[in-house]
């Protein structure tokens, strides 16, 4: 990459692991120069002196001010694009198998071998999660299977990367073999047709298998998102892999994470009724617009462009196709583009899926991340994330 390359803000932020407006408290101080594109609303930096400035800070900065570094080879977002162990997820997406891209995170080897579980593994999971109430998720009943999973794996304490990635296929296979069928089996045997059958009864075409095995690719992982933090101080305690993505389920569940996409459906579901301004103007009224923008994808999020592109393959019903372009106008009204989260909902209407299919579909696609960053956490000294606390109670009171 040349030292000539011009990044964002918000690119700049993330590299330097510092908040927006201590940039340009960097600028103000002379410290960092500003860079004016013709054409361009935006201020842009050169790499270089990005990169002088952190080897400054970074040399300079107290080691007690400095959290406990985790440190990634698997996934890279920069310059506006995803890269899983330097290869760029948007163009994987529509045409790799979902279990060669697991393999690569893991490994760094490609190869899509189906992923396979216990008959018995997936029989007493399935007839654990039967046991929860009737009002009870489908997401719910992941961390019942992962738990019965672990239960019936006498090598789960075994944290050797190899005993780990023998047993993630497995896992994963677990996680949607044992939730309960939706529709008729598709012929295909790989893990996307197997949820495609759990997810909804319409029967799977090839354009439908192609955008759901996207998802899973464009959602594999994203760096260190909250759920993925999660993970690595389990994974840091030398948890067992299992319980470090229950660790995983339990962050991903929060409605600013993977739970996100239950509201991007709705939102949907608001315009097929509605009309996108009156849907929009509810959802601006309520706090914000679920599935438009992100923080780390300043011009687009290319994992939502990929999927979209996809989902328009798909034999829409028109109203549906028309309450998907409407929204996507409306929001770029708003200087604002659809992202991965949005992609997914359109996926999951077009589909004839749930409002929770979102969150399943995350769910499965990040725990293939997770086992990543989970054998790379086991590879660094144990127990080492004990951050400083700001206490702000009352003070000790007298003997």
């Amino acid at each position: 990459m040349s030292e000539d390359q011009l990044l964002t803000t918000t690119e700049v932020a993330h590299r330097l692991r510092i908040k927006p407006e201590t940039i340009y408290a960097y600028v103000s101080r002379g410290l960092l120069d500003r860079v004016k594109v013709p054409g361009e609303r935006i201020s842009r930096f050169r790499l270089a002196d990005v990169e002088r400035l952190a080897a400054r800070t970074q040399a300079t900065r107290p080691e007690r001010d400095a959290a406990p570094a985790m440190r990634t080879a698997t996934t890279l977002i920069a310059y506006g694009r995803l890269h899983y162990r330097g290869l760029d997820a948007a163009k994987l997406a529509p045409a790799t198998p979902f279990e060669e891209i697991a393999r690569w995170l893991w490994t760094g080897e490609r190869h899509g071998e189906p992923f396979v579980a216990s008959a018995e593994t997936v029989e007493r999971a399935r007839r654990a999660s039967a046991h929860l109430p009737a009002q009870a998720r489908l997401f719910d009943r992941l961390p019942v299977i992962v738990a019965v999973a672990a239960a019936m794996d006498p090598l789960r304490f075994d944290l050797a990367p190899a005993t780990v990635t023998a047993l993630a296929p497995a896992l994963l296979a677990t996680m949607v073999d044992a939730l309960p069928p939706a529709g008729e089996a598709a012929p295909d045997d790989g893990l996307a047709a197997r949820l495609w059958r759990r997810l909804t009864d319409m029967p799977v075409s090839t354009a439908g298998l192609r955008a759901l095995n996207a998802a899973l690719v464009l959602l594999a992982d994203h760096d260190l998102a909250a759920s993925t933090i999660a993970v690595r101080v389990a994974a840091s305690t030398r948890a067992n892999p299992y319980a470090a993505v229950l660790a995983g389920l339990g962050a991903l569940d929060g409605p600013r994470h993977g739970a996100v996409g239950t509201s991007v459906y709705r939102l949907i579901e608001a315009t097929l009724r509605e009309g996108a301004p009156a849907a929009v103007a509810e959802w601006l009224r309520a706090g914000g617009l679920p599935g438009f923008g992100h923080a780390l994808y300043p011009d687009g999020d290319p994992r939502g462009t990929a999927l979209l592109d996809l989902v328009a393959e798909l034999p829409l019903e028109a109203e549906l196709r028309r309450a998907v372009d409407d929204l996507i106008a409306t929001a770029v009204r708003r200087d604002v583009l659809p992202n991965v989260d949005f992609a997914v909902a359109a996926l999951a209407h077009a589909a004839g899926m749930g409002p929770g299919a979102g969150e399943v579909i995350f769910a499965i696609a990040r725990t293939a991340g997770w086992v990543a960053h989970v054998i790379e956490e086991y590879a660094q000294p144990s127990n080492r994330f004990r951050w400083s606390s700001g206490y702000t109670g009352p003070p000790p009171a007298s003997a």
